[in-house]
Protein backbone atom coordinates (compact mmCIF):
# COMPACT_ATOMS: atom_id res chain seq x y z
CA UNK A 1 0.00 0.00 0.00
CA UNK A 2 1.29 3.44 -0.95
CA UNK A 3 1.72 5.69 2.12
CA UNK A 4 -0.04 9.06 2.13
CA UNK A 5 2.84 10.68 4.07
CA UNK A 6 6.52 9.84 3.70
CA UNK A 7 9.50 11.55 5.35
CA UNK A 8 12.88 10.76 3.79
CA UNK A 9 15.96 11.79 5.81
CA UNK A 10 14.22 15.00 6.86
CA UNK A 11 16.16 17.46 8.99
CA UNK A 12 15.59 21.01 10.16
CA UNK A 13 18.52 23.17 11.26
CA UNK A 14 18.13 26.38 13.22
CA UNK A 15 20.63 28.95 14.34
CA UNK A 16 20.39 30.03 17.96
CA UNK A 17 20.40 33.69 18.80
CA UNK A 18 20.34 36.16 15.92
CA UNK A 19 18.59 35.57 12.60
CA UNK A 20 20.71 34.38 9.67
CA UNK A 21 24.26 33.05 9.99
CA UNK A 22 25.46 36.04 11.96
CA UNK A 23 27.35 38.10 9.37
CA UNK A 24 26.97 39.10 5.72
CA UNK A 25 30.13 37.19 4.83
CA UNK A 26 28.65 33.97 6.31
CA UNK A 27 25.42 34.45 4.37
CA UNK A 28 27.31 35.05 1.11
CA UNK A 29 29.53 32.03 1.74
CA UNK A 30 26.53 29.78 2.38
CA UNK A 31 24.79 31.06 -0.78
CA UNK A 32 27.90 30.57 -2.91
CA UNK A 33 28.57 27.03 -1.70
CA UNK A 34 24.98 25.79 -1.82
CA UNK A 35 23.53 27.69 -4.80
CA UNK A 36 26.50 28.17 -7.13
CA UNK A 37 28.85 25.30 -6.30
CA UNK A 38 25.94 22.92 -5.51
CA UNK A 39 27.70 21.50 -2.46
CA UNK A 40 26.45 20.61 1.00
CA UNK A 41 25.74 23.48 3.37
CA UNK A 42 28.89 23.79 5.53
CA UNK A 43 26.84 24.85 8.55
CA UNK A 44 24.98 21.53 8.57
CA UNK A 45 28.20 19.80 9.57
CA UNK A 46 28.47 21.68 12.84
CA UNK A 47 24.83 21.39 13.93
CA UNK A 48 24.40 19.78 17.34
CA UNK A 49 21.66 17.58 18.78
CA UNK A 50 18.66 19.53 20.01
CA UNK A 51 19.02 18.97 23.75
CA UNK A 52 17.42 22.03 25.35
CA UNK A 53 18.67 21.14 28.85
CA UNK A 54 22.41 21.37 28.11
CA UNK A 55 24.74 24.10 26.90
CA UNK A 56 26.45 23.28 23.58
CA UNK A 57 29.49 24.49 21.70
CA UNK A 58 27.74 25.36 18.44
CA UNK A 59 25.22 28.04 17.56
CA UNK A 60 23.43 25.58 15.25
CA UNK A 61 21.04 22.88 16.42
CA UNK A 62 18.95 20.26 14.64
CA UNK A 63 15.33 20.66 15.69
CA UNK A 64 14.84 17.48 13.62
CA UNK A 65 17.45 15.15 12.17
CA UNK A 66 17.30 12.01 10.01
CA UNK A 67 13.52 11.58 10.22
CA UNK A 68 12.34 8.58 8.19
CA UNK A 69 8.66 7.86 8.62
CA UNK A 70 5.72 6.51 6.62
CA UNK A 71 2.03 6.97 7.47
CA UNK A 72 -0.61 4.84 5.78
CA UNK A 73 -4.03 6.01 4.65
CA UNK A 74 -6.60 5.94 7.44
CA UNK A 75 -3.98 5.70 10.17
CA UNK A 76 -4.22 7.78 13.36
CA UNK A 77 -0.65 8.47 14.44
CA UNK A 78 0.10 9.80 17.89
CA UNK A 79 3.32 11.81 18.19
CA UNK A 80 4.58 12.18 21.76
CA UNK A 81 7.73 13.43 23.45
CA UNK A 82 9.04 16.01 25.86
CA UNK A 83 8.77 19.74 25.27
CA UNK A 84 11.34 20.71 22.64
CA UNK A 85 11.57 17.20 21.19
CA UNK A 86 10.57 18.43 17.70
CA UNK A 87 6.89 17.47 17.55
CA UNK A 88 5.56 20.86 16.47
CA UNK A 89 8.45 21.34 14.05
CA UNK A 90 7.55 18.04 12.40
CA UNK A 91 3.96 19.15 11.89
CA UNK A 92 5.03 22.58 10.63
CA UNK A 93 7.20 20.92 8.00
CA UNK A 94 4.32 18.69 6.99
CA UNK A 95 1.95 21.67 6.83
CA UNK A 96 4.53 23.66 4.79
CA UNK A 97 4.69 26.45 7.34
CA UNK A 98 8.45 26.08 7.01
CA UNK A 99 10.69 24.07 4.70
CA UNK A 100 13.02 21.22 5.69
CA UNK A 101 16.76 21.91 5.66
CA UNK A 102 17.54 18.40 4.43
CA UNK A 103 15.48 15.58 2.98
CA UNK A 104 12.07 15.50 1.35
CA UNK A 105 8.46 15.12 2.44
CA UNK A 106 5.91 13.43 0.14
CA UNK A 107 2.18 13.81 0.79
CA UNK A 108 -0.92 12.63 -1.00
CA UNK A 109 -4.08 14.67 -0.53
CA UNK A 110 -5.18 17.91 1.02
CA UNK A 111 -3.83 18.78 4.49
CA UNK A 112 -5.80 20.66 7.16
CA UNK A 113 -3.68 21.86 10.07
CA UNK A 114 -4.58 23.10 13.52
CA UNK A 115 -1.19 23.87 15.01
CA UNK A 116 -2.11 26.35 17.74
CA UNK A 117 -4.98 28.36 19.11
CA UNK A 118 -6.51 30.50 16.36
CA UNK A 119 -4.36 29.17 13.54
CA UNK A 120 -5.18 31.07 10.36
CA UNK A 121 -7.80 33.29 11.98
CA UNK A 122 -7.88 37.03 11.41
CA UNK A 123 -8.81 38.70 14.71
CA UNK A 124 -10.85 41.49 13.07
CA UNK A 125 -13.03 39.10 11.07
CA UNK A 126 -16.09 37.40 12.51
CA UNK A 127 -16.28 33.69 13.15
CA UNK A 128 -18.40 33.21 10.02
CA UNK A 129 -15.95 35.16 7.86
CA UNK A 130 -13.02 33.18 9.24
CA UNK A 131 -14.77 29.92 8.37
CA UNK A 132 -15.00 31.03 4.73
CA UNK A 133 -11.44 32.33 4.71
CA UNK A 134 -10.03 29.09 6.13
CA UNK A 135 -12.13 27.08 3.72
CA UNK A 136 -10.70 29.01 0.76
CA UNK A 137 -7.17 28.51 2.06
CA UNK A 138 -7.84 24.76 2.18
CA UNK A 139 -9.05 24.84 -1.42
CA UNK A 140 -12.79 24.60 -0.85
CA UNK A 141 -15.35 26.22 -3.12
CA UNK A 142 -17.84 28.65 -1.65
CA UNK A 143 -20.77 26.32 -2.28
CA UNK A 144 -18.95 23.55 -0.41
CA UNK A 145 -18.48 25.81 2.61
CA UNK A 146 -22.13 26.87 2.40
CA UNK A 147 -23.13 23.22 2.55
CA UNK A 148 -21.02 22.53 5.67
CA UNK A 149 -21.54 25.86 7.46
CA UNK A 150 -24.42 24.88 9.75
CA UNK A 151 -22.66 21.65 10.74
CA UNK A 152 -19.42 23.52 11.54
CA UNK A 153 -21.18 26.15 13.65
CA UNK A 154 -23.18 23.51 15.52
CA UNK A 155 -20.09 21.44 16.28
CA UNK A 156 -18.16 24.46 17.55
CA UNK A 157 -20.90 25.45 19.99
CA UNK A 158 -20.25 29.14 19.21
CA UNK A 159 -23.48 29.93 17.34
CA UNK A 160 -24.30 32.94 19.50
CA UNK A 161 -20.94 34.55 18.73
CA UNK A 162 -20.55 33.47 15.10
CA UNK A 163 -21.01 37.03 13.81
CA UNK A 164 -18.69 38.55 16.43
CA UNK A 165 -15.00 39.29 15.66
CA UNK A 166 -12.88 36.40 16.92
CA UNK A 167 -10.60 38.81 18.83
CA UNK A 168 -13.38 38.79 21.44
CA UNK A 169 -13.44 34.99 21.68
CA UNK A 170 -11.89 33.14 24.58
CA UNK A 171 -9.01 30.76 23.78
CA UNK A 172 -11.38 27.81 24.23
CA UNK A 173 -13.88 29.25 21.74
CA UNK A 174 -11.07 29.87 19.24
CA UNK A 175 -10.01 26.23 19.52
CA UNK A 176 -13.59 25.01 19.14
CA UNK A 177 -14.14 27.01 15.97
CA UNK A 178 -10.72 26.25 14.51
CA UNK A 179 -11.07 22.52 15.08
CA UNK A 180 -14.60 22.51 13.68
CA UNK A 181 -13.37 24.12 10.46
CA UNK A 182 -10.37 21.80 10.09
CA UNK A 183 -12.38 18.65 10.78
CA UNK A 184 -15.39 19.40 8.56
CA UNK A 185 -13.74 20.64 5.39
CA UNK A 186 -12.92 17.10 4.21
CA UNK A 187 -9.12 17.04 4.36
CA UNK A 188 -7.38 13.82 3.42
CA UNK A 189 -4.87 14.53 6.19
CA UNK A 190 -5.78 16.21 9.48
CA UNK A 191 -2.90 17.58 11.59
CA UNK A 192 -3.71 18.48 15.21
CA UNK A 193 -1.10 19.86 17.60
CA UNK A 194 -1.94 20.02 21.32
CA UNK A 195 -5.06 22.09 20.89
CA UNK A 196 -7.40 19.93 22.95
CA UNK A 197 -5.61 20.96 26.15
CA UNK A 198 -7.35 24.36 25.96
CA UNK A 199 -10.84 22.99 25.45
CA UNK A 200 -13.17 21.83 28.19
CA UNK A 201 -14.02 18.18 28.90
CA UNK A 202 -17.13 18.24 26.72
CA UNK A 203 -15.23 19.59 23.72
CA UNK A 204 -12.33 17.15 24.18
CA UNK A 205 -14.73 14.23 24.15
CA UNK A 206 -16.51 15.58 21.06
CA UNK A 207 -13.23 16.32 19.25
CA UNK A 208 -11.78 12.86 19.92
CA UNK A 209 -15.03 11.30 18.70
CA UNK A 210 -14.90 13.38 15.53
CA UNK A 211 -11.28 12.38 14.83
CA UNK A 212 -12.25 8.73 15.29
CA UNK A 213 -15.09 9.16 12.79
CA UNK A 214 -12.80 10.96 10.34
CA UNK A 215 -10.18 8.20 10.46
CA UNK A 216 -12.26 5.05 10.81
CA UNK A 217 -15.50 5.98 9.11
CA UNK A 218 -14.13 8.14 6.31
CA UNK A 219 -10.66 6.56 5.97
CA UNK A 220 -8.78 9.82 6.44
CA UNK A 221 -5.39 10.18 8.07
CA UNK A 222 -4.84 12.00 11.39
CA UNK A 223 -1.56 13.12 13.00
CA UNK A 224 -2.18 13.92 16.63
CA UNK A 225 0.31 15.59 19.00
CA UNK A 226 -0.64 15.70 22.67
CA UNK A 227 0.73 15.42 26.19
CA UNK A 228 -2.53 13.79 27.26
CA UNK A 229 -1.51 10.14 27.28
CA UNK A 230 -5.07 8.92 27.84
CA UNK A 231 -6.23 10.74 24.69
CA UNK A 232 -3.34 9.29 22.67
CA UNK A 233 -4.18 5.76 23.82
CA UNK A 234 -7.88 6.25 23.28
CA UNK A 235 -7.63 7.80 19.82
CA UNK A 236 -4.46 6.59 18.10
CA UNK A 237 -3.62 3.26 16.57
CA UNK A 238 0.13 3.78 16.16
CA UNK A 239 2.61 6.05 17.85
CA UNK A 240 6.01 7.71 17.53
CA UNK A 241 8.26 8.96 20.33
CA UNK A 242 10.50 11.90 19.45
CA UNK A 243 13.54 12.69 21.57
CA UNK A 244 15.94 15.58 20.94
CA UNK A 245 14.82 15.85 17.32
CA UNK A 246 15.16 12.17 16.39
CA UNK A 247 12.78 9.22 16.30
CA UNK A 248 13.37 7.14 19.41
CA UNK A 249 10.61 4.53 19.19
CA UNK A 250 7.86 3.49 16.75
CA UNK A 251 5.17 1.01 17.78
CA UNK A 252 1.49 0.83 18.67
CA UNK A 253 0.09 3.79 20.59
CA UNK A 254 -0.30 1.67 23.73
CA UNK A 255 3.34 0.54 23.66
CA UNK A 256 4.61 4.05 22.87
CA UNK A 257 2.75 5.62 25.79
CA UNK A 258 3.96 2.91 28.18
CA UNK A 259 7.54 3.33 26.96
CA UNK A 260 7.37 7.13 27.22
CA UNK A 261 5.98 7.04 30.74
CA UNK A 262 8.59 4.52 31.82
CA UNK A 263 11.44 6.62 30.41
CA UNK A 264 10.17 9.99 31.64
CA UNK A 265 9.11 8.85 35.10
CA UNK A 266 11.69 6.18 35.86
CA UNK A 267 13.57 8.44 38.26
CA UNK A 268 10.33 9.68 39.78
CA UNK A 269 9.22 6.40 41.29
CA UNK A 270 8.77 7.18 44.98
CA UNK A 271 9.67 4.14 47.07
CA UNK A 272 10.36 5.88 50.37
CA UNK A 273 9.51 9.30 51.69
CA UNK A 274 9.51 11.42 54.81
CA UNK A 275 6.13 13.10 55.02
CA UNK A 276 6.49 16.84 55.42
CA UNK A 277 4.21 19.83 55.35
CA UNK A 278 4.71 20.05 51.58
CA UNK A 279 2.69 16.89 51.00
CA UNK A 280 -0.95 17.33 50.15
CA UNK A 281 -2.86 16.44 53.32
CA UNK A 282 -6.56 16.27 53.95
CA UNK A 283 -7.78 16.14 57.53
CA UNK A 284 -11.34 16.41 58.79
CA UNK A 285 -11.62 19.56 60.89
CA UNK A 286 -7.84 19.60 61.34
CA UNK A 287 -7.80 16.54 63.61
CA UNK A 288 -4.19 15.71 64.50
CA UNK A 289 -4.64 12.76 66.86
CA UNK A 290 -2.93 10.45 64.35
CA UNK A 291 -0.44 11.50 61.67
CA UNK A 292 1.87 9.79 59.16
CA UNK A 293 5.60 10.49 59.44
CA UNK A 294 7.19 8.18 56.87
CA UNK A 295 6.17 5.61 54.25
CA UNK A 296 8.06 2.97 52.30
CA UNK A 297 7.37 0.27 49.70
CA UNK A 298 9.17 -2.96 50.57
CA UNK A 299 8.90 -4.39 47.03
CA UNK A 300 11.13 -3.47 44.10
CA UNK A 301 8.82 -0.59 43.14
CA UNK A 302 9.97 -0.54 39.52
CA UNK A 303 9.39 -4.24 38.94
CA UNK A 304 6.32 -5.55 40.80
CA UNK A 305 4.43 -8.52 39.38
CA UNK A 306 0.68 -8.79 38.93
CA UNK A 307 0.52 -11.68 41.41
CA UNK A 308 3.16 -10.34 43.84
CA UNK A 309 1.89 -9.12 47.23
CA UNK A 310 2.24 -5.36 47.65
CA UNK A 311 3.90 -4.50 50.96
CA UNK A 312 3.95 -0.99 52.44
CA UNK A 313 5.23 0.19 55.81
CA UNK A 314 4.15 3.50 57.35
CA UNK A 315 5.60 5.20 60.42
CA UNK A 316 2.70 6.69 62.39
CA UNK A 317 2.58 9.05 65.37
CA UNK A 318 -0.19 9.10 67.96
CA UNK A 319 -0.54 12.60 69.40
CA UNK A 320 -3.57 11.84 71.59
CA UNK A 321 -2.99 8.85 73.83
CA UNK A 322 -6.73 8.27 74.36
CA UNK A 323 -6.98 6.98 70.77
CA UNK A 324 -6.78 3.20 71.15
CA UNK A 325 -7.83 1.97 67.72
CA UNK A 326 -7.50 3.27 64.17
CA UNK A 327 -8.29 2.00 60.69
CA UNK A 328 -5.88 2.54 57.81
CA UNK A 329 -6.61 2.71 54.08
CA UNK A 330 -4.30 2.25 51.10
CA UNK A 331 -5.87 4.12 48.17
CA UNK A 332 -4.32 3.37 44.75
CA UNK A 333 -4.72 5.82 41.85
CA UNK A 334 -3.83 5.71 38.16
CA UNK A 335 -1.90 8.31 36.13
CA UNK A 336 -5.03 10.46 35.84
CA UNK A 337 -5.58 10.55 39.64
CA UNK A 338 -8.57 8.24 39.49
CA UNK A 339 -8.92 5.78 42.35
CA UNK A 340 -8.83 2.27 40.90
CA UNK A 341 -8.36 0.24 44.07
CA UNK A 342 -8.83 0.86 47.76
CA UNK A 343 -7.94 -1.44 50.65
CA UNK A 344 -9.01 -1.02 54.27
CA UNK A 345 -7.63 -2.65 57.42
CA UNK A 346 -9.71 -3.74 60.35
CA UNK A 347 -9.43 -1.42 63.39
CA UNK A 348 -5.91 -1.93 64.73
CA UNK A 349 -5.17 -1.76 68.44
CA UNK A 350 -2.44 0.66 69.57
CA UNK A 351 -0.65 -0.58 72.74
CA UNK A 352 -0.75 1.73 75.80
CA UNK A 353 2.13 4.18 76.16
CA UNK A 354 3.19 3.88 72.50
CA UNK A 355 3.30 7.16 70.58
CA UNK A 356 5.29 6.19 67.44
CA UNK A 357 4.73 2.84 65.72
CA UNK A 358 4.84 1.07 62.34
CA UNK A 359 1.85 -0.11 60.35
CA UNK A 360 2.74 -2.92 57.96
CA UNK A 361 0.30 -3.35 55.03
CA UNK A 362 0.37 -6.60 53.07
CA UNK A 363 -1.99 -6.67 50.05
CA UNK A 364 -1.94 -10.20 48.66
CA UNK A 365 -4.58 -9.77 45.96
CA UNK A 366 -4.35 -6.25 44.58
CA UNK A 367 -5.72 -7.11 41.12
CA UNK A 368 -3.64 -4.42 39.38
CA UNK A 369 -2.51 -4.70 35.77
CA UNK A 370 0.61 -3.39 34.03
CA UNK A 371 1.03 0.38 34.42
CA UNK A 372 2.12 3.05 36.95
CA UNK A 373 0.23 3.78 40.16
CA UNK A 374 0.30 6.30 43.02
CA UNK A 375 -0.58 5.70 46.67
CA UNK A 376 -2.60 7.72 49.17
CA UNK A 377 -2.51 6.74 52.84
CA UNK A 378 -5.45 7.39 55.16
CA UNK A 379 -5.74 7.03 58.94
CA UNK A 380 -9.32 7.18 60.13
CA UNK A 381 -11.85 6.35 62.80
CA UNK A 382 -15.02 4.36 62.31
CA UNK A 383 -16.36 5.01 65.81
CA UNK A 384 -20.03 5.70 65.18
CA UNK A 385 -20.51 7.17 68.66
CA UNK A 386 -18.20 10.03 67.70
CA UNK A 387 -18.79 9.88 63.98
CA UNK A 388 -16.46 8.73 61.20
CA UNK A 389 -13.46 11.00 60.64
CA UNK A 390 -10.11 11.15 58.88
CA UNK A 391 -7.24 11.85 61.24
CA UNK A 392 -4.75 12.11 58.39
CA UNK A 393 -4.70 11.59 54.64
CA UNK A 394 -1.49 11.99 52.61
CA UNK A 395 -1.81 12.08 48.81
CA UNK A 396 0.70 10.78 46.25
CA UNK A 397 3.03 9.68 49.02
CA UNK A 398 4.39 6.66 47.09
CA UNK A 399 4.40 5.33 43.53
CA UNK A 400 5.23 2.04 41.83
CA UNK A 401 5.03 0.11 38.56
CA UNK A 402 3.32 -3.18 37.85
CA UNK A 403 5.70 -4.54 35.21
CA UNK A 404 5.21 -8.23 34.53
CA UNK A 405 2.90 -11.24 34.66
CA UNK A 406 3.66 -14.47 36.45
CA UNK A 407 4.30 -16.94 33.64
CA UNK A 408 3.52 -19.90 35.91
CA UNK A 409 0.07 -18.56 36.60
CA UNK A 410 -2.33 -19.82 33.94
CA UNK A 411 -4.77 -16.97 34.54
CA UNK A 412 -5.01 -14.42 31.78
CA UNK A 413 -4.80 -10.94 33.24
CA UNK A 414 -7.00 -8.35 31.60
CA UNK A 415 -5.32 -5.17 30.37
CA UNK A 416 -7.51 -2.47 31.85
CA UNK A 417 -8.51 0.26 29.43
CA UNK A 418 -8.90 3.72 30.98
CA UNK A 419 -11.88 4.43 28.74
CA UNK A 420 -13.86 1.97 30.88
CA UNK A 421 -13.62 4.38 33.79
CA UNK A 422 -12.34 3.97 37.33
CA UNK A 423 -12.61 0.55 38.96
CA UNK A 424 -13.23 1.10 42.65
CA UNK A 425 -12.93 -1.79 45.07
CA UNK A 426 -12.94 -0.44 48.60
CA UNK A 427 -14.51 -3.11 50.78
CA UNK A 428 -11.79 -5.73 51.20
CA UNK A 429 -10.03 -5.94 54.55
CA UNK A 430 -6.29 -6.41 54.21
CA UNK A 431 -3.60 -7.61 56.54
CA UNK A 432 -2.29 -4.84 58.75
CA UNK A 433 0.03 -5.16 61.72
CA UNK A 434 1.29 -2.66 64.27
CA UNK A 435 4.85 -2.94 65.56
CA UNK A 436 6.84 -0.56 67.69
Amino acid sequence: MQPVIRFENVGKLYRLGTVGTGTLSHDLRRWWITSVMRKEDPYLKIGETNDRSTKGNSDYVYALKDINLEVQEGDVLGIIGKNGAGKSTLLKLLSRVTAPTTGKIYTKGRIASLLEVGTGFHPELTGRENIYMNGCILGMKRWEIDKKLDEIVDFSGCERYIDTPVKRYSSGMMVRLGFAVAAHLDPEILVVDEVLAVGDAEFQKKAIGKMKDVSRGEGRTVLFVSHNMSAVKNLCKNGVILNNGTIKFIASAEDCVDRYLQDSERINIITQTTIKSGHRRNRDNCFTEIEFLEAKILNDAANIGTDEPLEIVAIVKRNKMSIERCQYTVSIKDEDNRVVQGFLTKPLYIPPGVSIFKVHFRITNHGLTKRRYKVDLVAGSKDFSEGSRNYDRVEDVLSFDIKYYNKKDKKEYLIWNKSWGAILHNNELIDGQITY
